[in-house]
């Protein structure tokens, strides 16, 4: 059974999904539909075209679906879309998009927003992510599956997050941060510091998988050669059949438009 307390505020217009739970002073808009057992903690406000899949669980005073902070919205109708089994903390603001971004901020399955993380207009956020207290995405930002992005950490509109990459506390992050690679800093102080390697056995990489993957490191980062040199050794190396980590991350440093944390 679907239970709305008393004192919430919910839209007739809005779709309010079997077993959900609406709690005290909770504010949902028309354009809203909630997915299936949907926990809704007091005092969080849901508003503006916002889906939401089953399982998701907002604790507290979260803003779900606010306008886009960018000077060239003009009231445009945009939408934020949200998977399932996510776990939105306190405070945590969750913006839509912009005409000019797509129109969508699209937040995917099964990620944990610690207390006043903060995601932009225009984002794309994968699977399984952690954003610690306050980690703040500015607008276009793409963040891949399995990423961290550390507490008051903030990453600069338009750069992306690699797949399993760990982007360190109080980091400022201004171009692409490497899947696989921790990174800790903020702008040109900001440093790699290697693979990931206990998070990567924490998700069941074989060993083989992250040796290949530090030993592309040491040649793409530790030894004297430009970049584009080392990319070309590490691909005549790996020949037609690379390990899939070691291509993916070859392809991610090649299609990289704003260049990539180093």
């Amino acid at each position: 059974m679907t239970k709305i307390d008393k004192t919430a505020l919910v839209d007739p217009a809005a779709r309010i999904g079997e077993g959900c739970s609406v709690g005290p002073y909770v504010v949902i808009g028309p354009q809203v539909s909630l997915g299936r057992d949907c926990r809704i903690g007091p005092h969080c406000v849901i508003h503006g075209k916002v889906t939401m899949g089953d399982g998701n669980t907002l604790i507290s005073h979260a803003a779900i679906g606010g306008n886009p902070q960018d000077v060239s919205y003009g009231g445009e109708p945009t939408e934020l879309v949200i998977g399932s089994g996510n776990t939105i903390r306190e405070f945590v603001t969750l913006n839509r998009g912009t005409k000019k971004g797509g129109g969508v901020t699209r937040i995917g399955d099964n990620n944990l927003f610690m207390a006043y993380a903060h995601v932009a207009h225009d984002c794309h956020v994968k699977n399984r992510t952690i954003f610690a207290n306050a980690a703040t995405l500015a607008g276009h930002v793409e963040v891949g599956d399995e990423a961290t992005i550390g507490a008051f950490s903030a990453v600069h509109q338009f750069c992306r997050v690699g797949d399993y990459a760990f982007v360190g506390g109080f980091s400022v992050i201004t171009k692409d941060a490497l899947p696989f690679v921790k990174v800790v800093g903020a702008r040109s102080s900001a440093k790699l510091y290697g693979i990931n390697t206990i998070g990567l056995k924490r998700k069941g990489f074989s060993a083989e998988a992250i040796s290949s993957l530090k030993d592309a490191y040491r040649l793409l980062f530790k030894s004297d050669k430009l970049l584009k040199d080392a990319i070309h050794d590490l691909e005549t190396s790996i020949g037609d059949r690379p390990e899939p980590e070691v291509r993916f991350l070859l392809d991610f440093i090649k299609s990289s438009e704003r260049g990539i944390q180093r």
